[in-house]
């Protein structure tokens, strides 16, 4: 998984990282936005737009949130994934 979404877009979901996003793989779910771990190119273009600083390479997520690895897979695995964010 080239970037990850943790926990300080909770509740944020700002979408500015959406906007400049060149392949569309940043999805909304109820909480917070996800990065699709298939579909990212690893362009990096979304980390510096998180105002919140939300956003990491897999390999920089701080070990206090790397919790958020795991999540952004399973989300895509399960039931109810995350859909197109709302613009």
């Amino acid at each position: 998984m080239p970037y990850v979404i943790t926990e300080a877009c909770k509740g944020t979901k700002d979408r500015a990282c959406v906007d400049v996003c060149p392949v569309d793989c940043i999805y909304e779910g109820p909480d917070q936005l996800f990065i699709h771990p298939d579909e990212c190119i690893d362009c990096g273009a979304c980390e510096p737009e998180c105002p919140v600083t939300a956003i990491f390479p897999e390999e920089d997520v701080p070990a206090n949130l790397k919790e958020y690895v795991q999540l952004n897979r399973d989300v895509f695995k399960s039931d109810n994934p995350p859909g197109r964010p709302q613009r």
